[in-house]
């Protein structure tokens, strides 16, 4: 009986031809894209789930690969002028994998002074154009004969596989003590305060700020009022234990202390949609009203004040979010008008 079970498995998730292959791939790739970006924004346990998604996808692929490499042995033996882009897709989509499953373990840590988990990102984001050229030039366009019941069990059979093998593998971390097992639930492995790199999104460099010159703009629902180092501590500070959480593979678990921003803005008026915060550098998130009494303009860090690199003379403490929305180097406050959700869920610059 298990032969037979496992015979009818195989024969599920083998698709039957380079159309039904192709297109299968193309759907899990698509999956495994839209996970990893949603793994790349969650910071809370509530998105736990989108994270292990994202790797039983990630083991699909894997388990769809024997079946391109036909398709690709097929395709190599023709002599086309872009056989170059096709390799180069391979290899992209190949080290992206490797690299992910090389975090996900801990076999690897860090290359070239990178996270492995970063340069599993940069591949994969590297992999759209290659993907995207692909698609527009050898189309296979989905029929509605594509969605049989040998498909829908075919999909069933190549999650259910997917995720058994993906809790085996996270078991397997777990029972052998491996690196891996220790990482958070973001696939970011904890480091100690004392050596919180130095990063910024995308281009912001460290800028070079004059204490005694640089002022606040606080914008509330009684106007704007600009604050000194020594008029914002006078409003009270408040420790904060929370999550750095950076979405290049580490996080940092500190007391922040500073003011809470609900202080620091007073009473919001029925007008008011979001709360902004804005860099020195020009680089700024907006948040919704919920965040707001969770949120803490931090002036020290683990007990010390902040370090030019960390965002002195304040930065933003945004506990159950990534990295990119705790802005360093903070200069403006504000109350705002504009929906929070009207932002580009990952900033352009």
């Amino acid at each position: 009986m298990a032969d037979g079970t496992r015979a009818v498995a195989k024969r599920l998730l083998v698709p039957r031809s380079w159309r039904a292959t192709n297109l299968g791939l193309f759907a899990v790739l698509g999956l495994a894209f839209a996970t990893g970006l949603g793994a790349v924004a969650t910071g809370s346990g509530r998105g736990a789930w989108v994270v292990v998604a994202h790797g039983v996808v990630g083991v699909a692929v894997v388990l769809l690969l024997p079946a391109k490499g036909r398709v690709v042995d097929r395709g190599l033996r023709r002599r086309r002028p872009n056989r170059g882009m096709s390799i180069a897709l391979a290899v992209l989509a190949l080290g992206s994998l490797a690299f992910g499953f090389a975090s996900a373990t801990g076999v690897l840590r860090e290359v070239a002074g990178q996270t492995a988990l970063w340069v599993h990102i940069a591949l994969a984001l590297l992999l759209v154009l290659p993907l995207a050229w692909h698609v527009v030039s050898r189309p296979v366009r989905p029929r509605r004969a594509d969605l049989t019941r040998r498909t829908l069990l075919g999909a069933g059979v190549l999650a259910a596989v997917g995720g058994g093998l993906y809790a085996g593998i996270d078991g397997v971390v777990r029972l052998v003590d491996a690196a891996g097992a220790g990482r958070r639930f973001t696939g970011s492995y904890a480091l100690d305060p004392a050596s919180t790199p130095v990063t910024s999104w995308i281009d912001d460099p460290v800028p070079t700020i004059d204490p005694a010159t640089w002022r606040l703009g606080v914008t509330g629902a009684e106007g704007r009022r600009l604050l000194s180092g020594a008029e914002l501590a006078a409003l009270g500070t408040a420790t904060v234990r929370a999550t750095l959480d950076c979405t290049s593979g580490w996080c940092v678990t500190a007391d922040w202390t500073g003011v809470p921003l609900a202080r620091l803005l007073g009473r919001v008026g029925p007008e008011h949609r979001s709360v902004r915060v804005r860099s020195v550098t020009g680089y700024d998130r907006w948040f919704p009203l919920s965040d707001l009494d969770h949120l803490l303009l931090a002036t020290a860090f683990d007990g010390r004040p902040l370090a030019a690199g960390h965002g002195f003379p304040a930065r933003l403490v945004a506990p159950g979010r990534r990295g990119f929305w705790w802005v360093k180097w903070v200069d403006e406050v504000e109350l705002s008008r504009r929906p929070w959700w009207t932002q580009p869920p990952f900033p352009l610059t």
